[in-house]
């Protein structure tokens, strides 16, 4: 049997061993409040820095265009139809396509149906500057004399490979994630699974986006300027071009970082139903 004072002593370490877990639990919870907030600012920052990148990006284009291009025209000109080539085409493919995948991230206060709908009307965007970006530069290769081949440099590849994947993309989206919407309970899981691989390939695609404007950008900047005056800074043509295709570098790291660093990517957004994907 214990006696008296050895039940005061054990008492006394009870309560000295509750008020240490509880000083512990407090500590710990202060701990991930301040982690939360700093997941916070570092969201909020990298949302910041990729929306100003994707929009300087096309506004870098459009400067370059009107300052040293020549401005537009449609088929009555074909060399200054061209211009209309890299201004869709990154007006679609970086900055509607990333502000399409930014939207989906930055949007965590709405319903996932609206940020979904919102995140489709900017994609359709894509495709419509992208299709006409295509047209254009088929005829700017048609309709002058002699005739310029298709398809022979590695940005046309590039670019092919990247409008099959976005139009892949598009495609699997709009079914997955909207039409079966009709059917929402049944076809949950299936748009679960598919989430993580829609995510990737479209963050996959917006790189090789990225990467298939710098290899044009370089082409143009080649053929116009001519290898000795581009590789002697001799034209302040030559450095705008090359900031532009450092802001679009810019912009593909920066908008991967935001869609892909876990203590970012994990930021709770809205969902009306437990199933809403």
């Amino acid at each position: 049997m214990f006696s008296q004072k050895d039940r005061y002593a054990a008492g006394a370490y009870e309560g000295t061993e509750v008020s240490s877990s509880l000083e512990f639990t407090k500590e710990q919870d202060k701990t991930k409040e301040e982690a939360g907030m700093g997941t916070k600012i570092g969201f909020v920052f990298s949302l910041i820095v990729t929306s100003v990148l994707l929009i300087a990006s096309l506004v870098l284009v459009l400067f370059w265009i009107f300052m040293y291009r020549g401005s537009y025209a449609w088929q009555e000109n074909p060399r200054i139809e061209f211009n209309w080539h890299p201004t869709l085409m990154i007006g679609g493919f970086i900055f509607c396509s990333g502000f399409s995948m930014l939207f989906y991230r930055m949007m965590t206060c709405c319903r996932k149906i609206y940020v979904k709908l919102l995140h489709t009307v900017f994609h359709a965007l894509s495709i419509a500057c992208i299709a006409i970006g295509f047209l254009t530069v088929w005829d700017a290769h048609e309709l002058v004399t002699p005739k310029i081949p298709h398809f022979y440099s590695l940005h046309s590849w590039l670019g092919l490979t990247t409008m099959g994947l976005f139009a892949i993309q598009f495609v699997i989206g709009f079914f997955s994630f909207l039409i079966l919407l009709c059917c929402e309970g049944a076809t949950a899981a299936c748009r679960a699974s598919l989430v993580p691989t829609h995510a990737t390939f479209g963050i996959i695609t917006f790189v090789m986006a990225c990467a298939t404007a710098c290899a044009g950008l370089t082409e143009k900047a080649i053929f116009e300027l001519g290898a000795s005056s581009y590789s002697h800074w001799s034209s302040p043509e030559s450095i705008i071009v090359n900031v532009l295709g450092i802001t679009i570098a810019a912009s593909a790291i920066s908008l991967v970082f935001t869609l892909s660093v876990p203590s970012i990517r994990k930021m709770p957004m809205r969902m009306t139903y437990h199933t809403d994907l």
